[in-house]
């Protein structure tokens, strides 16, 4: 019987059509996956292997909504994973462990900016990375500067434009215009938390159908060539960037602080759109909320991990679905922690989506608010232990700190506080698998 040794390369991940209303990323992919099956780009493959994702949301892509069959936006739904498509990423995500992720969409055409700014939008594309607390301070300098940079030449040579990602607010008298959130509950995010290069492709298409598809498909297959073209330069680099920080988040356990949660700052901006008569450059003003810098609202000490009672299987399995890892205490041990008690809970809108469902429910952010509370835990036998000490640590941090905007506990996922607590000394060796 034979052995043989297959030799992985650094992966890209490249997806499509996450809100089925928005086709040209899905077409692109399907032009990118023709040609790296021939003459055109074969040769990347010697560096790189690409999966290519090309329609994530199909019964969306079906109907031309933006929802998923079961009525949840995909692209928020990364961390809670209530959905059977973001599942599947996240099962992809484990299986290949990409280095880069690339998720393609399409921006809003005309829709709000006629009505506040009295213009409609002009870029071919707009653009954003990972951006969220806790990132690994050298896949942020990878995604500018191997990335986005040659992304940008490469688009100006074909005479494409392209800014930030933005959004604006619901509120018709609300001109603030924000890049993509900082909630760690996008792919963008949630991907740039598991130590990838992470990157959100945005053409100009929602709200215009079918209208200048070949132009919206252009955009998306350069700036994917561009992007695959850097993967491949920077290959070796990547794996070990990938590695470093995998290896530097697991060694954090127990030291330092953590960001719970964050807010874009605030400057004021000139954005480029279209005079929807004319079709001229038209400067708009605006207060620009931007993530490129975050400002911590919240932070604490590090814990070494999080406990979770033995009934909270929902949560478990939602942290191994994401490929945290989770270990179930052999003995019955006392553990160092605190616990936690809701003061408050906030619903609002959330400032980085279009706006209202179709069924005109807003998408919602929750925000907790809870006290603290050092305590010796009793923690039997059969409970459950998630330590930081992993490369995927700061997704645990995001899922399990209460009073993270996208925690478990915010979303129902944890319906009682008792079942979770901060563990902040390392349980007893005897105590795990």
């Amino acid at each position: 019987e034979s052995n043989f040794l297959i030799l992985m390369l650094a992966a890209v991940l490249l997806v499509g059509q996450q809100h089925g209303d928005e086709p040209a990323g899905a077409e692109a992919l399907l032009v990118l996956a023709q040609q790296l099956a021939g003459a055109d780009l074969a040769p990347l493959l010697q560096k790189v292997d690409v999966i290519v994702l090309a329609r994530a949301n199909p019964d969306g892509a079906d109907l031309g909504v933006r929802r998923a069959a079961n009525g949840l936006d995909i692209n928020r739904d990364h961390l809670l994973l209530r959905t059977p498509e973001a599942l599947a990423q996240s099962r992809l995500m484990g299986e290949f462990r990409p280095v880069v992720v690339v998720d393609s969409h399409e921006h809003t055409v005309v829709g709000r900016y006629l009505e506040k700014f009295g213009a409609i939008q002009r870029n071919d594309l707009l653009l954003q990375y990972a951006m969220t607390a806790n990132l690994p301070p050298a896949i942020t300098r990878a995604s500018e500067e191997w990335f986005r940079q040659p992304l940008l030449q490469a688009l100006k040579v074909e005479g494409l434009t392209a800014e930030w990602y933005y959004t604006n607010p619901t509120n018709p008298t609300d001109l603030r215009l924000s890049m993509g959130g900082a909630q760690p509950d996008t792919a963008r995010n949630v991907h740039g938390l598991k130590n990838t290069v992470s990157i959100l492709l945005e053409s100009r298409g929602v709200g215009i159908g079918r209208l200048h598809l070949q132009r919206r498909v252009h955009s998306h297959v350069v700036a994917l060539k561009s992007i695959l073209a850097s993967a491949a330069t920077h290959a070796d680099a990547l794996v070990a960037l990938k590695r470093d920080a995998d290896a530097q988040t697991a060694a954090s356990a127990c030291s330092g602080e953590v960001t719970v949660l964050a807010a874009q700052t605030t400057q004021q901006r000139e954005i480029l759109m279209l005079d929807p008569v004319t079709g001229a450059d038209k400067a708009v003003s605006v207060q620009w909320h931007s993530s490129l810098t975050l400002r911590p609202l919240i932070t604490r000490a590090r814990p070494c991990g999080y406990w979770l009672a033995a009934g909270a299987d929902d949560a478990v399995q939602r942290l191994q679905a994401l490929g945290v890892q989770v270990q179930r205490l052999r003995t019955a041990t006392a553990l160092q922690a605190e616990t936690w008690r809701e003061i408050s809970r906030v619903e609002g809108a959330r400032p980085d989506v279009r706006g209202a469902l179709d069924d005109g429910h807003a998408v919602r952010l929750v925000q907790v608010q809870v006290a603290h509370e050092d305590t010796r835990l009793a923690a039997p036998a059969g409970s459950w232990y998630v330590s930081l000490a992993q490369p995927l640590a700061l997704l645990a941090v995001a899922a399990l700190e209460p009073d993270s905007p996208s925690s478990f506990f915010a979303n129902r996922v944890l319906a009682d506080l008792a079942a979770a607590a901060r563990v902040t000394a390392k349980p007893p060796a005897e105590s795990l698998p």
